[in-house]
C-alpha cells in the first residue's frame, strides 16, 4: 500500500461539479494498493495516520498527530502512485491492484477511518475523474508505504 500524506489547512475533492468530500484542518491521503496486498494493511495504515506527529506544538517541533489537534482527514483513491516509469515514456500500471478489489479495499480503508476514531473523514470516489483541492500546511508531503 502506498500513500501520500499531506498536512493541509482544507481540502476538498469535486467530482463532476460537485463536492463529494471536504475538510478543515488536517491530513489529506492519496491512497493506492499494490498487487498481492491484503486487507489487513488497512488497519495498521489508519491508526499509523491518526498517530503520526507531524503537527506542531507550541515550539513549531512536529509533536502532535492528527489524534492530538482533532483534525479531519480526506482520504482519496489515486493508483497511479503505483506508476512504473523506467521503460519509455509513457507509465505503466501494472503494480496496481486489480480496480475491483482495490475498490472495495479503498471502501473498507475509509469504514475503518471512521470506526478508528471520533473524527471527521471524507473521501474522494474511487473510478470517478476528481479534482483535488488543498492548501498544503508547511508544506508538509510525506510518502508511505506499508505492508502487513
Amino acid at each position: 500500500m502506498k500513500a501520500v500524506i499531506q498536512r493541509v489547512t482544507k481540502a476538498s475533492v469535486t467530482v463532476d461539479g460537485k463536492v463529494v468530500g471536504s475538510i478543515g484542518a488536517g491530513l489529506l491521503v492519496l491512497v493506492a494498493f499494490g498487487e498481492g496486498e491484503q486487507e489487513s494493511v488497512l488497519t495498521p495504515f489508519i491508526n499509523k495516520l491518526y498517530n503520526m506527529r507531524i503537527f506542531p506544538n507550541e515550539s513549531g517541533r512536529f509533536d502532535r498527530s492528527l489524534l492530538d489537534i482533532s483534525g479531519e482527514l480526506l482520504l482519496v483513491p489515486q493508483f497511479t502512485l503505483y506508476a512504473d516509469t523506467r521503460k519509455g515514456r509513457r507509465p505503466e500500471f501494472f503494480g496496481a491492484l486489480n480496480p475491483e478489489l482495490a475498490k472495495n479495499y479503498f471502501e473498507k480503508l475509509v469504514e475503518t477511518a471512521r470506526d478508528f476514531a471520533d473524527l471527521k473523514v471524507a473521501s474522494g470516489r474511487f473510478g470517478a475523474y476528481m479534482q483535488v483541492a488543498l492548501i498544503n500546511d508547511g508544506p508538509v508531503t510525506i510518502p508511505l508505504e506499508i505492508n502487513a
